[in-house]
């Protein structure tokens, strides 16, 4: 039986073969070829050297990267005082979680508050002003000469470096934001310190 099926089946192969028939060729033909994409690159690159693309995107960049640096963008939110404020904020956390030792024994209990100021001090004042505002540049400057502590400046607008050149000191700048943010200032000149175990913000018009 097996015999029958193999015979058979060599016979439809073979009649297959028989009637199989050229159909030539359908249209030009061509051989793949697919060019390095590393020369191509080579190649872009070569032509906009020639014809100076190039360079006008190198000084463009280095443009946009100064620009960055000496005017950031100001940040969003932070308006000119306009009605003097004075609030606080409690610094004090709540641990979620148990903090063991390193043979798991705890620590401090998770629900456990604490107050960083129960462990140590703000050692600078924190002073946020727009360096756009002739005002409050000139109010950062002398705040910064009567106050009794060091004072960190920080521009939440402006151009930071010229600052630095001028005043020979370094100025800082809220980048993004964060800081800002986290003491929930929206006017500024604004004046944070610590009072007692709270943190003090005065937003005040120059």
């Amino acid at each position: 039986m097996l015999r029958k099926i193999a015979t058979f089946s060599l016979a439809l192969c073979c009649c297959a073969y028989a009637h199989a028939e050229d159909l030539g060729v359908i249209g030009p033909t061509y051989e793949i070829t697919e060019r390095d994409l590393i020369e191509v690159i080579k190649e872009k690159f070569a032509r906009m050297e020639k014809t100076g693309e190039l360079a006008r995107m190198e000084e463009e960049y280095k443009r946009r990267v100064i620009e960055g640096i000496e005017r950031p963008r100001p940040v969003p939110g932070i308006r000119p005082t306009e009605v003097a404020r004075t609030f606080y904020i409690d610094p004090t956390y709540t641990l979620e979680r148990n903090v063991v030792d390193e043979h798991g024994r705890i620590i401090y209990p998770a629900g456990t508050k604490i107050n960083p100021f129960d462990y140590d001090r703000m050692s600078k004042v924190l002073l946020f002003f727009d360096g756009r505002d002739e005002k409050q540049v000139a109010f950062a400057k002398r705040f910064m000469t009567e106050s009794t502590m060091p004072v960190k400046p920080i521009l939440v607008a402006g151009e930071p470096l010229k600052l630095m050149r001028e005043w020979k000191q370094a100025v800082f700048y809220d980048q993004g934001g964060a800081l800002s943010r986290r003491f929930s200032i929206t006017q500024s000149p604004a004046i944070v310190s610590q009072e007692g175990k709270m943190i003090r913000v005065d937003e005040i018009r120059p």
